[in-house]
């Protein structure tokens, strides 16, 4: 078989059309199946067109998410909606391992992680794809924080806990993020093929371990502001845990840094020259 011809680099002069790019939609569900259709439903017309591939990944959930996730498909005629079951659950960060290598070995572009509890608004994935058209960004962060997450319905500890955890965390990669605890994220393929984000951690943290790992790559980073969305869908973070997690990887991160304590996970090798600062567009 003949390799296939790379696909032109979009750039800002240049631009390349979602329609020409393999883009993956992945919706890690647990205890979804009250949530997942509202969440299918709601994503725009266009991407569901385009999108060669939409797939949710069960973390073998006690409840029907993935019969529901079938018969989603099969009502609406959905080929390329695929659903697939962990027979254990993995972690929030395991989930995302399965999807990320899933990706990059079927030779796809970009994969959006769309949450399955309806909590991040799936209307907001065109804007979250356009830094990728003209070629700036490796990756692009939803951020509630750049915008009013209070009025979203953000409790106040969370609110108070992701501003503590994000201002040790731009301290010590010398960034200037809003915030590092949203789950609504584009990566570029190309780009998590140049970190080992296998060796992440399975639980929530995975989110800040694999921002550091880009961090010491120097792949960019932009953000988007989202709209803050709490409902009444179950939260299944240990926020004490999560927040004591995030601190030692920051610490572990610092470690490595130094050169006193070596960790796999963080022996990242720059791809792109110096880090850029990440970059907030509204």
């Amino acid at each position: 078989m003949q390799p296939q011809p790379r696909r032109r680099p979009p750039t800002r002069d240049n631009p390349v059309p979602l329609e020409e790019m393999k883009i993956a939609i992945y919706i890690p569900a647990y205890n979804g199946a009250s949530t997942i259709p509202m969440v299918l439903d709601r994503i725009p017309e266009n991407i569901r067109r385009i999108a060669a591939e939409i797939f949710i990944v069960d973390n073998a959930s006690p409840d029907n998410t993935y019969l529901v996730g079938l018969g989603y498909a099969a009502q609406k005629g959905m080929t390329n909606l695929k659903v697939y079951r962990n027979d254990s659950n993995r972690g929030y960060g395991g989930s995302q391992k399965f999807a990320y290598q899933y990706c990059c070995d079927n030779d796809f572009d970009l994969v959006i992680m769309l949450h399955g509890d309806a909590q991040y608004a799936p209307e907001k994935i065109p804007y979250l794809l356009e830094p990728f058209t003209t070629g700036e960004a490796d990756m692009v962060f939803g951020s509630r924080m750049s915008g009013d997450p209070r009025a979203g319905g953000m409790p106040l500890h969370r609110y108070m806990g992701n501003i503590f955890l994000t201002r040790v965390e731009n301290w010590v990669l010398g960034w200037n993020l809003s915030e590092y605890h949203s789950g609504y994220r584009v990566y570029s393929c190309d780009a998590l093929k140049k970190i080992p984000f296998q060796k992440c951690s399975d639980a929530y943290h995975f989110d800040s371990e694999i921002l550091v790992q880009f961090a010491m790559s120097g792949l960019r980073v932009v953000e988007r502001t989202i709209p803050t969305y709490y409902g009444t869908e179950k939260c299944y973070v240990n926020i004490w845990k999560y927040g004591v997690d995030v601190l030692l990887t920051m610490s572990e991160f610092l470690l490595h840094k130094k050169g006193w304590r070596y960790s796999d996970k963080f022996n990242v090798s720059p791809v792109v020259g110096p880090t850029p600062v990440p970059a907030l567009a509204k």
